[in-house]
């Protein structure tokens, strides 16, 4: 069983910078892609940026340039480094690890951590 718990996140004006981050927890294949999803009151959720087992990296347009992935292998952390915040970035932000077992994809959740930007 896999655990994933975020932290941080919190209300910031526009312009401003947060981060979150997010521990995993339990049998944790060591190749794996960890990524950080968000979704607004009344949208989907959507892919923010993910990062694989070897450092490599993938951003939603909409945050390129303004947001960091980074990810800890050894403590199996991922977090997301956030500046330039808008408002339109307000969204509940969640943790996600993703890995193979026989070919199938296995995912993982973690409660999801507030993130308000003021305008």
């Amino acid at each position: 069983q896999v655990r994933l718990v975020e932290s941080g996140g919190g209300l910031v004006q526009a312009g401003g910078s947060l981060s979150v981050s997010c521990v995993a927890s339990g049998s944790i294949v060591s190749v794996n892609v960890m990524g950080w999803y968000r979704q607004a009151p009344g949208k989907q959720r959507e892919l923010v940026a993910t990062i694989t087992s070897r450092g490599s990296t993938n951003y939603a347009d909409s945050v390129k340039g303004r947001f960091t992935i980074s990810r800890d292998n050894a403590k199996n952390t991922v977090s997301l480094q956030m500046n330039s915040l808008k408002p339109e970035d307000t969204a509940v932000y969640y943790c996600n690890l993703e890995w193979r077992v026989v070919g199938s994809r296995i995912n993982a959740w973690g409660q999801g951590t507030q993130v308000t930007v003021s305008s």
